[in-house]
């Protein structure tokens, strides 16, 4: 059994699944990374989330948002928060980046699995790709095509189109 780690960079993510007007199942997925037929089974999947910022004008966001990060963990999903600060208008700005790749290094020397899955198309993770292959772990970089930056692509073992799952993913409702 190869044992797979996860990180998601779930804005990330999140974006590419609403470009192609779809609700993302988390849960598909999940078991779409792990592709436990190919004789692979789940360490860990965390996610990482940016939360708007702790103000009156953000609560309705911020609330809506904690009750998905609930959502995720109580469905066995590892969830890593972090604070937003106010963007520009209706935006708020929270990066996840340095956590995803600072717990990605600390995790996999702990945990050595055999495969790590990056999920984003984000070419800043480049370099953590391939500090994870130098300690002989199979990275594998998750993204529709349009999102996955070159650098990454280049440093990961495989590269997973996520548009064909995507695909199958139930479509947004257009609000009237």
């Amino acid at each position: 059994m190869q044992r797979v780690l996860i990180f998601v960079d779930e804005s990330n993510v999140v974006s590419a699944v609403r470009a192609m007007d779809r609700k993302l199942d988390w849960l598909k997925l999940r078991d779409h990374l792990v592709n436990a037929e190919r004789g692979r089974a789940l360490v860990e999947m965390v996610i990482y989330a940016g939360l708007p910022p702790p103000m009156p004008e953000w609560q309705i966001e911020r609330d809506k948002k904690n009750k998905f990060l609930h959502w995720l963990r109580s469905n066995g999903f590892l969830v890593v928060t972090k604070e937003g600060s106010p963007g520009d208008g209706k935006h708020y700005k929270a990066n996840v980046d340095v956590l995803m790749a600072v717990d990605a290094i600390e995790l996999s020397v702990e945990i050595c699995p055999d495969v790590v899955v990056l999920v984003t198309g984000d070419a800043d993770f480049a370099h953590l790709a391939l500090q994870l292959r130098r300690r002989g772990i199979r990275v594998e970089a998750a993204a529709t095509a349009q999102t996955m930056g070159t650098g990454l692509k280049g440093a990961a073992n495989e590269v997973i189109d996520l548009v064909p799952l995507f695909e199958t993913f139930e479509v947004m409702k257009v609000a009237e």
